[in-house]
Formats: structure tokens, sequence, C-alpha cells
């Protein structure tokens, strides 16, 4: 079986497929150990540098406050980021034309800013213009975060409106919606249970992207928490380390919950459109029994009628009018 972009592989290739992935595996475990090796040669294995990990000043004063201002910050993004990119999303498909194009160059705009830019910006003018203070670190990730994951949760908003079916609109608009309406009660709820997997993508990236406040704004988030730690007890790699673990937890947390969420919302909508109380996924078994007797019974009396007109012969007009 082979489709218009993939052929399956025969077994040579399937061959050459397999050496090249256990090429691919010995090449990756010789780098690790290497790697491995190298930070033995400097102490990073020893138990000295990894007894800090055990004691509870570390987690109160350091890990914990920079993992509570890291999802703190996150968390803040990405409701604004949603609300940013619902609004400009529904701008760039708006009908009135004015409304389209200042959208469509406000998520442009700040699709092609760097985050980083963004931060720096904005934490200067809280500092020297709004003297913002202290909240001025978290103000300026916050605002870099939310301005360009919000220019990229728009455009994701946008074409998965545009690769819905046309009929979804059409339907909408016969039933006598106007096209907002349409574009907000039908479009809208389908687009964002489509593009769901990168939307979640995209929560990931602002998670990971507040470390980008620890250059730009001072913030203290995991990142600078892990330079400290290395900093005060002289065992950089291991707080990186450690700091790379709890990244990876709670991005994968995350990622579990948006697929739980994902799950959920297609069954329910599996279980909409199947028989109402059956329960989720449900669906009862039908007799087809009678369907099938009563379509053999309609077949032969088609052809029933059908052979006796053919004996019959064609009637002619004179036939016709005679009779």
């Amino acid at each position: 079986m082979s489709s218009v972009l993939f052929d399956h592989p025969g077994p040579k290739a399937r061959a050459r497929y397999r050496v090249i992935a256990a090429v691919s595996v010995v090449l990756a475990i010789a780098l690790l150990a290497w790697m491995g090796s190298r930070f033995a040669e400097k102490g990073n294995f020893a138990a000295a540098k990894w007894q800090p990990f055990t004691k509870a000043e570390v987690w109160v004063n350091y890990i914990l406050p920079g993992l509570g201002n890291t999802l703190k910050a996150a968390a803040i993004s990405m409701v604004l980021a949603g609300i940013f990119g619902v609004v400009f999303g529904l701008g760039r498909l708006s009908q009135v034309a004015a409304v389209r194009w200042v959208s469509t160059g406000v998520v442009e705009l700040f699709r092609a800013v760097p985050v980083l830019v963004m931060m720096l910006t904005t934490y200067t003018l809280g500092v020297f213009t709004l003297k913002l203070g202290a909240q001025a670190p978290l103000v300026a990730v916050v605002t870099g975060l939310t301005l360009y994951n919000g220019a990229v949760v728009a455009e994701l908003i946008r074409s998965g409106v545009g690769s819905l079916p046309k009929g979804q609109r059409e339907a909408g608009l016969a039933i006598g919606l106007s096209h907002n309406q349409t574009l907000r009660l039908v479009e809208l709820p389908q687009a964002i249970t489509a593009m769901l997997p990168a939307l979640v993508g995209q929560m990931v990236v602002v998670l990971k992207d507040t470390a980008i406040g620890f250059v730009a704004a001072t913030y203290f988030e995991m990142l600078r928490a892990s330079d400290q730690i290395g900093s005060a007890y002289g065992n950089p790699v291991p707080a990186y380390l450690v700091i790379a673990v709890i990244y990876i937890l709670v991005n994968y947390g995350v990622t579990s919950l948006a697929a739980y969420l994902e799950r959920r919302s297609r069954e329910k909508g599996r279980a909409t459109i199947a028989v109402g109380a059956a329960g989720p996924g449900h669906v009862p078994p039908v007799d087809a029994a009678p369907v099938s007797a009563v379509r053999h019974e309609v077949d032969d009396e088609y052809l029933r009628e059908h052979y006796r007109h053919a004996d019959e012969g064609p009637t002619t007009p004179t036939q016709t009018g005679r009779e």
C-alpha cells in the first residue's frame, strides 16, 4: 500500500532503517558516556556536589521560589495570550476590512519581534518610565510572553478555522446565524479542538521561555535559582541538571493534562453524535436483519415489475392514443 507522499519500505529499506537506528543508538550511548566521563573528571558526580539538594534550605530558598515564579509567570501569560489570540484571530477573520488589516498588522508585528527584545523594552519602560519597582521583572516577562505567544495563538486559530469544511459555515448561515455568530458559535469551538495539540505545544513554549526573563529582566525563576545555587555551593553542573529534570517533569505534566483534556473533549463529541445516554464512546449493536429483509423484498418487487414491463414491450404513442 502506498500514498502520494509516502511509499511503505520494502525488506531492504526496513533492514537499512534498522541498521541506521542501531548505529544512532550506539553513537548516542557513546556520546553520553564521553560526557559522563568528562563530568566525572571534573568531580561533578562527587557526593559533596549533590549533598546540598538534600538540605531543606536549598529547596525553600531557591528551587521552590523559582518554580513558583516560573509557574506564576507562565500561567498569567497563558491566560492573557489565549485572550489575545482569540481576539486577534477572530479579527483576522472579520468581514470588516479595517478590523482585518489592523489585526493582521498586530499579529505579524509581534510574531516577528523576538521575545527577548519585547522583555527588555518592557522592563526598561517599567523601571525608568512607569516606576513599577519590584513588579517590573514580572510585568516584563508576562508582557513579552503574552504578545509573542498571543500572536502565535491568533495564527493557529485562523488556520484552524480555515481548515474546517465549508459546510460548517454554510450550515450555520442556513439556520439563520450571522457571519460573526457562525464564526463564534460553530467554527471557533471546532477549530480550538482541532488545534489543541499545537496549542499545548505553545503552552510548553511559554513555560520554557520564562527562562529568558533571567537574562532580560533579572526575574527570579528556575534558571536564576540554579545559577545562584551553583554560585553559593560551587556545583553549577548538578544545579543545572536538577533544574533541567524539574523542567522536564513540569512540561510532561502540562502535556499529559492537555492530552487528557483533548481525549475528554473528543469523547464528549462522539457521545453527542451517538445515541444520547448510552455513555461516552458507546454505540449499541443494531439488528440489521429486518432492514436486509425489507431490502430483498423491495429488490424482488422491483425486478418483477421491471421484467413485466419488458415482456409487454414499449408502449407506442399510437397505442397510447387509442387507449
